[in-house]
Protein backbone atom coordinates (compact mmCIF):
# COMPACT_ATOMS: atom_id res chain seq x y z
CA UNK A 1 0.00 0.00 0.00
CA UNK A 2 1.21 3.32 -1.02
CA UNK A 3 0.83 6.76 1.86
CA UNK A 4 1.32 10.48 1.12
CA UNK A 5 4.61 11.79 2.24
CA UNK A 6 3.84 15.10 2.55
CA UNK A 7 3.56 18.81 1.18
CA UNK A 8 6.50 19.47 -1.64
CA UNK A 9 5.09 22.38 -3.32
CA UNK A 10 2.71 24.85 -2.06
CA UNK A 11 0.97 27.41 -5.09
CA UNK A 12 -1.51 29.70 -4.49
CA UNK A 13 -4.07 30.72 -6.72
CA UNK A 14 -3.86 35.08 -6.94
CA UNK A 15 -5.98 37.37 -8.85
CA UNK A 16 -3.26 39.55 -9.94
CA UNK A 17 0.32 37.85 -11.01
CA UNK A 18 1.96 41.26 -11.33
CA UNK A 19 0.70 43.00 -8.27
CA UNK A 20 0.64 39.79 -6.01
CA UNK A 21 4.69 39.21 -7.21
CA UNK A 22 5.51 42.50 -6.13
CA UNK A 23 3.42 42.62 -2.99
CA UNK A 24 5.03 39.05 -1.89
CA UNK A 25 8.81 41.04 -2.42
CA UNK A 26 8.54 44.23 -1.35
CA UNK A 27 6.34 43.49 1.50
CA UNK A 28 6.41 39.75 2.88
CA UNK A 29 10.03 39.81 1.88
CA UNK A 30 10.52 37.11 -0.93
CA UNK A 31 12.72 36.52 -3.49
CA UNK A 32 11.78 35.06 -6.83
CA UNK A 33 13.74 32.11 -8.57
CA UNK A 34 15.35 32.63 -11.73
CA UNK A 35 13.10 29.86 -13.99
CA UNK A 36 9.28 30.50 -13.19
CA UNK A 37 6.98 28.50 -15.33
CA UNK A 38 4.42 30.43 -17.68
CA UNK A 39 1.88 32.12 -15.31
CA UNK A 40 3.29 31.40 -12.14
CA UNK A 41 6.44 32.73 -9.98
CA UNK A 42 7.99 30.29 -7.63
CA UNK A 43 10.09 31.78 -4.31
CA UNK A 44 13.32 30.42 -2.97
CA UNK A 45 11.69 28.75 0.03
CA UNK A 46 13.13 25.82 1.29
CA UNK A 47 12.44 23.10 2.40
CA UNK A 48 9.27 23.52 0.28
CA UNK A 49 8.58 25.27 -2.44
CA UNK A 50 6.32 28.37 -2.86
CA UNK A 51 4.91 29.65 -5.54
CA UNK A 52 1.69 32.39 -6.55
CA UNK A 53 0.12 31.54 -10.04
CA UNK A 54 -2.76 32.57 -12.29
CA UNK A 55 -6.13 30.97 -11.57
CA UNK A 56 -6.63 27.52 -12.51
CA UNK A 57 -10.13 27.83 -12.78
CA UNK A 58 -12.00 31.24 -11.92
CA UNK A 59 -11.92 33.02 -8.59
CA UNK A 60 -14.13 34.99 -6.71
CA UNK A 61 -13.90 38.23 -7.70
CA UNK A 62 -13.89 39.35 -4.27
CA UNK A 63 -13.62 38.52 -0.64
CA UNK A 64 -10.46 36.84 0.71
CA UNK A 65 -9.07 33.85 -0.76
CA UNK A 66 -7.68 29.94 1.13
CA UNK A 67 -10.55 30.73 4.06
CA UNK A 68 -9.78 27.02 5.89
CA UNK A 69 -6.20 26.77 4.71
CA UNK A 70 -3.51 27.15 7.59
CA UNK A 71 -0.01 28.34 5.51
CA UNK A 72 2.82 28.67 8.23
CA UNK A 73 5.94 30.28 7.14
CA UNK A 74 9.57 29.74 9.20
CA UNK A 75 11.60 32.88 9.56
CA UNK A 76 14.58 33.66 11.27
CA UNK A 77 12.57 36.23 13.45
CA UNK A 78 8.92 36.74 13.97
CA UNK A 79 8.96 39.94 16.03
CA UNK A 80 11.84 41.74 13.32
CA UNK A 81 9.50 40.14 10.19
CA UNK A 82 6.10 41.43 11.94
CA UNK A 83 7.84 45.04 12.30
CA UNK A 84 9.19 45.04 9.03
CA UNK A 85 5.71 44.03 6.64
CA UNK A 86 4.40 46.75 9.18
CA UNK A 87 6.88 49.30 8.16
CA UNK A 88 6.46 48.00 4.01
CA UNK A 89 2.31 48.48 4.33
CA UNK A 90 1.42 45.01 4.86
CA UNK A 91 -2.11 44.07 6.86
CA UNK A 92 -1.03 41.97 9.86
CA UNK A 93 -4.49 39.71 11.39
CA UNK A 94 -2.95 38.69 14.68
CA UNK A 95 -0.07 40.66 16.59
CA UNK A 96 3.30 38.45 17.48
CA UNK A 97 2.79 35.54 20.27
CA UNK A 98 4.03 32.46 21.21
CA UNK A 99 2.42 29.24 19.93
CA UNK A 100 3.21 25.56 19.37
CA UNK A 101 6.38 26.54 16.78
CA UNK A 102 7.55 29.34 19.05
CA UNK A 103 6.63 33.18 17.97
CA UNK A 104 4.15 33.68 15.35
CA UNK A 105 2.31 36.36 13.53
CA UNK A 106 -0.54 36.42 11.08
CA UNK A 107 -0.40 38.70 8.11
CA UNK A 108 -2.60 38.88 4.80
CA UNK A 109 -1.65 39.17 1.24
CA UNK A 110 -3.85 40.98 -1.61
CA UNK A 111 -5.95 38.32 -2.05
CA UNK A 112 -6.84 37.99 1.77
CA UNK A 113 -4.67 34.66 2.40
CA UNK A 114 -3.92 34.61 6.02
CA UNK A 115 0.06 33.46 6.20
CA UNK A 116 1.44 32.67 9.26
CA UNK A 117 5.08 33.13 10.10
CA UNK A 118 7.12 31.88 13.02
CA UNK A 119 10.58 31.80 14.21
CA UNK A 120 11.90 28.59 12.77
CA UNK A 121 12.95 26.18 15.59
CA UNK A 122 16.06 24.40 15.46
Amino acid sequence: MTMPIGPSFIALQVRDLAASTAFYADVFGFAAGDRNPPGAVVFTTSPIALAIREPIRPLPETGSLGTGAVIWIACHDADALHDLIIQRGGKVLAPVNDGPFGRFFVAADLDGYAITFHTQQN
